[in-house]
């Protein structure tokens, strides 16, 4: 259960891993695996957890509109895997907030929760940037794909997965950024609020040395 995504090829069938990655309600962060076999006529899809992670596949399934339930299951395993893309916008996007609030913060009172709450954003979006980057290759793999469980109806969607996948990795790059400025930004205020004390004290110093010297004679 801790494979980095990937797509692989075996006579008859295809196999593919996701990441999934969210928040749950106590605001830690879950990393967890999705699998995928797909064959001529079925699909068969492995979770880690017992989360309702694509609610809006099986909606779409239900509803029975659209291309889901005629396109085979290439189609079907695209759709999940776009589900998964779709949830780390979700997930960036609660990040983009934390940021924003942190980098809030350095300004208004700056503390040393700041540094740390920088140092867990910035390992989070690690672990994100570690899932999304072989995910791309997955998704490019599986654009290039010749077996015929990806049909080319279903590599014209693929594409713009890929496009969404490649959006995502940027907003994980400028993310990861902006937090390694702010503990820049807020090591240089603290080094300017010691370069401040310590020209107090030397003030001081240049005040009282002189008339200890004399206070000596």
């Amino acid at each position: 259960t801790h494979q980095r995504p990937k797509f692989d090829e075996y006579d008859g069938y295809v196999f593919g891993t996701s990441r999934i990655i969210y928040f749950d309600k106590q605001d830690e962060l879950v990393n967890c695996q999705f699998s995928g076999i797909v064959k001529d006529n079925i699909i068969i899809s492995f979770e880690e957890s017992h989360l309702d992670y694509f609610e809006v596949v099986t909606t779409r399934l239900k509803a029975g509109k659209g291309v889901i339930r005629t396109a085979g299951p290439g189609y079907i395993f695209y759709a999940l895997t776009d589900t998964i893309l779709d949830n780390y916008f979700v997930l960036l996007s609660k990040i983009g907030d934390m940021v924003d609030e942190t980098e809030e913060k350095l300004y208004q009172s700056p503390d040393k929760s700041i540094m740390f709450d920088a140092q867990h954003l910035k390992r989070t979006l690690i672990i994100i940037r570690r899932s999304c980057w072989p995910e791309r290759d997955k998704i490019n793999d599986m654009i290039r794909s010749e077996s015929p469980e990806i049909t080319k109806e279903t590599k014209l969607f693929l594409r713009d997965a890929y496009d969404h996948c490649i959006q995502a990795m940027d907003m994980i790059e400028s993310y990861k950024e902006v937090t390694s400025s702010i503990i820049d930004l807020y090591l240089s205020m603290v080094s300017n609020r010691m370069n401040e004390i310590m020209k107090v004290l030397t003030i001081i110093s240049v005040i009282f040395i002189p008339l200890t010297f004399i206070a000596g004679i």
